[in-house]
């Protein structure tokens, strides 16, 4: 059956208004327009869609069975056509990174990427280390460990050894790694880390009780309130070191991994996500 476009947006917009008045305001045209235009339409359909009230409109059994369809097909090809811009398609890219990394070194230099690639709708989530690539329909997830991920494809980007912070009041009642022990360790789901540490400052590690998070971010926050010392990336966090939110009492740095730029390898590699990974690759360069 050949339907007049216009007459299908006259009825949608006159069935969510129920209203021709507002329907004409809307579509910037007349109210006599938009009330011819559904009359063709009934009469093309051979049903009446509306029932003319004194006071407004009201949808009959067959207005109600088709709006829900026209509504749903015009949202569709609104958010298409919204990304257009310059003559050019929008395309979507999805990444997945793990917080640290995320608020600590990707978001402040996004504005430079936008900037760069106007016409990639950049997606932004953010995760705990755990992801699945395929049923969370990302492109590129960036993660922290060793790169071995099944049926991933891992580019390593940055290492990020980790070192003790804490607030400056804290900082000074540490003179040597030995002091830590009697102070407030806040941990992450990687229970070795403050071994390693202490082992690579040449202190036997103490018994751990601290809090333990999920989230370098979080803990960072907790280190932040004074409620104890974290062991952190340092180069993740140069806005509170530099702010002296946080300081780094001691220079000792252990690495524990580093930072991918993890797909799934039976993901074909699309425009955006190669303009990313180039993007990507050469800021890490440059910092």
């Amino acid at each position: 059956m050949n339907l007049p476009l216009n007459a299908l947006r006259a009825f949608e917009a006159s069935a969510r208004h129920l209203s021709f008045t507002r329907a004409a305001i809307e579509l910037n045209v007349t109210q006599s327009a938009v009330s011819a235009q559904v009359k063709s339409l009934e009469q093309r359909l051979g049903t009446p869609l509306f029932r003319r009230l004194p006071r407004g409109l009201a949808l009959t059994d067959e207005g109600q069975a088709l709006l829900p369809m026209l509504a749903e097909t015009f949202h569709r090809i609104g958010a298409v056509l919204d990304q257009f811009r310059g003559g050019r398609l929008r395309e979507a890219l999805t990444v997945a990174a793990v917080g640290t990394f995320a608020v600590g070194w990707l978001m402040p230099r996004l504005e430079a990427f936008h900037r760069d690639h106007p016409f990639v709708d950049l997606r932004l989530m953010m995760n705990n280390n755990r992801v699945d690539l395929a049923g969370e329909g990302l492109d590129y997830a960036i993660r922290f460990g060793d790169g071995a991920w099944h049926g991933t494809e891992a580019e390593p980007l940055m290492q990020a050894p980790l070192s003790p912070v804490c607030t400056p009041e804290l900082a000074v009642r540490l003179h040597e790694p030995a002091d830590l022990a009697r102070e407030t360790l806040l941990r992450s789901y990687r229970a070795d880390e403050w071994t390693r540490w202490f082992a690579a400052a040449g202190v036997a590690p103490p018994l751990l009780r601290g809090p333990v998070f999920d989230s370098s971010v979080t803990m960072a926050a907790a280190a932040v309130q004074g409620m104890g010392i974290a062991l952190l990336p340092p180069t993740m966090f140069a806005l509170d070191l530099r702010h002296e939110r946080l300081v780094q009492p001691f220079d000792i740095q252990v690495p524990t991994g580093r930072y991918w730029l993890t797909r799934l390898k039976s993901k074909p590699v699309s425009a955006p996500m190669r303009e990313f990974r180039q993007w990507l690759l050469a800021a890490m360069e440059e910092a």
